[in-house]
């Protein structure tokens, strides 16, 4: 199966803060932008951040393997160095995280390195790795 790039449009208040964040802090290539969006490059999918007025209702989470993870959210599985480098990176500048970087599913099928947190608009990303690719999709 090949893998093509996926397309998210998702919501923010506030375009200079998706820049700085998208841009700047997750290294996201900018594409094309207008005064309501901007087009990023996420590790080679296209996210588009459109200006939108903030969300009514308050976050939702669910339990996985002990915690509550933010739903809705978006990201990318990552190679296993790549996923490692870039949680460095965030904890360096200082990100708040939802769920801190660490081993999910530890020693059973579907183990991966997982990590939550916020965009300046609220919106929740995961970022994942698995050490065995094949892990992806099992049961």
């Amino acid at each position: 199966m090949t893998i093509t790039p996926f397309h998210l449009a998702f919501p923010v208040d506030d375009l200079d803060a998706a820049r700085k964040f998208y841009g700047g802090l997750l290294g996201c290539e900018e594409g094309r932008s207008s005064d309501e969006w901007i087009d990023f490059s996420l590790f080679g999918h296209q996210i588009v951040a459109h200006l939108a007025p903030p969300k009514e209702k308050g976050p939702h989470h669910n339990p996985v393997d002990g915690h509550d993870v933010p739903v809705p959210h978006f990201g990318v599985v990552m190679e296993w160095d790549a996923f490692h480098a870039l949680a460095e990176r965030l904890t360096a500048a200082g990100v708040k995280f939802v769920i801190e970087p660490y081993i999910r599913f530890k020693g059973k099928v579907g183990e991966q390195a997982t990590m939550f947190f916020y965009d300046p608009a609220g919106n929740a990303l995961e970022f994942k790795s698995f050490r065995d690719m094949s892990q992806l999709f099992a049961k």
